[in-house]
């Protein structure tokens, strides 16, 4: 069998960009982590075979194993994460993945938008920094047609509310935790969510691989960006550096809880800050973690008691997680793909406008499976 004259340094760059370890890349090869280990240490030699299947599991193209160097990946959009981050040394291939599906999917409900003869977005950059906080939030909740919080219901409720609020206005809400079946889940640590302006085809992407809670501040924080016209990744950091990303932060936290009745409401003779969060949720109705959120905001926790609080939610989601069951296949379909999106798909196709086959691609199902997604939508 012929062996693969490969740039084995090309391998090291491949499995890492995949971002598994040694043990793990070995054990998707099905062979031993030492084997693995010889192939990028230019060591043990590896067949045409074994470096298909190393560019496969990779996913890489094949030829990019016999470069001289690693070809130099940038991001489609722009990058409004915090500088110091590690994360921002090497994108994942899902993020990249998952930015080029969302700027093809935004080309294509652009031409449809202006087939069907739709009108442009308007809120779409109506507004800029200078204008304040106050200004953004209050044309927000008057667009939205929302009060400053909701009077009954849960977080939850709220959240797909608002949702069903931002997709009226002609902006595309994409909630997607991996690439789908067999991909692994989103990283929150590279990013929580991103916003993409267009004229006629806006999108906000919500990490739902992040915990329920903090999905809710993400939402906002995108329309925000939505708002004053800005395209680009974030990551959700409190301490972000960033003038834009601190801006969309404090409309976030202003939107969703209003300081005046935050503070009227929040109690510093309590043994401990979070014995305030029952009873702020009970009159805001949003999440523990957008309350939190807020409390870093004006400065009556400090970051590390909101680090520390941050990841407790986030263990208790994972662990929720692994023991739970999930809705049906269709109705997390639903939930994940833009409503706006997902009809005007379903409907080209089901009209013989679109091909089955590049329907199921943007829906990110089997060809055979969009007409019983249509069923699911109602179209």
């Amino acid at each position: 069998m012929s062996n693969a004259k490969v740039n084995k340094a090309m391998l090291t760059w491949a499995r890492e960009r995949s971002g598994y370890a040694l043990h793990e890349f070995a054990r998707k090869m099905n062979v031993t982590e030492q084997k693995v280990s010889q192939w990028e240490a230019d060591e043990r030699e590896i067949t045409f075979v074994q470096a298909m299947a190393f560019a496969d599991k990779a996913h890489v193209p094949f030829g990019f194993l016999f470069l001289s160097q690693p070809p130099v990946e940038n991001l489609p959009i722009p990058d409004l994460r915090t500088v110091d981050s590690a994360e921002l040394k090497r994108p994942s291939a899902e993020l990249i993945d998952l930015l080029k599906n969302m700027l093809e999917c935004q080309d294509w409900y652009r031409d449809y938008a202006r087939n069907q003869l739709l009108q442009p977005v308007e809120i779409v950059g109506s507004f800029h920094i200078g204008q304040g906080i106050a200004a953004v939030v209050a044309d927000m909740r008057s667009k939205l047609n929302i009060p400053p919080h909701p009077k009954r219901g849960n977080w939850d409720d709220y959240y797909r509310d608002l949702v069903r609020r931002i997709e009226a206005l002609g902006i595309l809400v994409m909630r997607q935790s991996s690439l789908g079946h067999h991909s692994r889940p989103f990283s929150v640590d590279e990013f929580r969510g991103f916003a993409m302006c267009d004229e006629f085809a806006p999108i906000i992407f919500v990490n739902h691989a992040d915990a329920p809670g903090a999905r809710l501040f993400t939402l906002i924080h995108e329309l925000c960006h939505i708002w004053i016209g800005q395209t680009g990744l974030s990551d959700g950091d409190a301490n972000s550096h960033r003038t834009e990303e601190r801006f969309c932060n404090a409309v976030a936290a202003e939107l969703l809880v209003p300081t005046d009745e935050f503070q009227a409401l929040w109690r510093s003779d309590l043994d401990s800050w979070k014995q305030n969060l029952p009873d702020l949720e009970a009159h805001f109705h949003v999440s523990p973690w957008a309350l939190a959120r807020k409390a870093l905001t004006l400065g009556l926790i400090s970051q590390a008691e909101y680090g520390a609080f941050i990841k407790a939610q986030i263990d208790a989601f994972k662990e929720r997680e692994a023991s739970g069951s999930g809705p049906s296949y269709f109705k997390t379909k639903k939930a994940q793909i833009s409503q706006l999106f997902s009809k005007a798909v379903v409907s080209e196709a089901l009209n013989g406008k679109l091909l089955l086959r590049d329907a199921g691609w943007m829906l990110g199902m089997k060809p055979a499976s969009v007409t019983k997604f249509a069923q699911e939508l109602g179209v």
